[in-house]
């Protein structure tokens, strides 16, 4: 299952991969937007590998690593996952900091996207963020979603897009 665009790579995480994924979850710019401030633990990290895993090998999608094509160096991930209890995963992308600004979060995540409709059949795609994260809501707007709900979970404003199979 891996996926190519004009410039990245993306693979499915490896369980030799776990340190590449914690590297990327413990940085401080992701832990802002993707995990709250919250620091994961190893052991928790490890417990979304093997989800990821699992969910590749029952339902055909997970978590990819973001390789760029020329070097292979990992810049973030890009996947499907699960939060609030919907009956499909979400979009989920996340970017170390020296990737952002260079149209990679777009680019993989428009591949994830051809995926989820030519190859899982969705009628449908949603992706949440915070609401301070504007960056996240500039990728959800190029990717052609529209802001379809905002909710307050836990204290914070969740924005929710969505976008339908063309």
């Amino acid at each position: 299952m891996i996926l190519r665009t004009q410039r990245l790579v993306l693979q499915p995480i490896l369980e030799s991969e776990l340190n590449i994924l914690y590297t990327i979850f413990t940085d401080s710019y992701v832990r802002k937007y993707l995990c709250d401030g919250k620091i994961f633990s190893l052991q928790q990290v490890e417990e979304m590998l093997n989800q990821s895993k699992k969910h590749f090998e029952e339902e055909k999608f997970g978590l990819w690593l973001i390789r760029i094509n020329s070097t292979s160096e990992v810049i973030g991930f890009v996947g499907l996952w699960y939060f609030f209890d919907e009956e499909q995963p979400q979009l989920i992308y996340s970017l170390l900091p020296k990737a952002l600004k260079k149209g990679y979060a777009t680019e993989a995540a428009t591949e994830i996207l051809k995926y989820c409709f030519d190859e899982l059949g969705y009628e449908y795609l949603v992706a949440s963020c915070d609401q301070p994260n504007f960056e996240s809501q500039k990728v959800a707007e190029r990717l052609g979603m529209k802001q379809i709900e905002e909710k307050n979970l836990n204290g914070n404003s969740i924005l929710f897009f969505r976008i339908d199979k063309p």
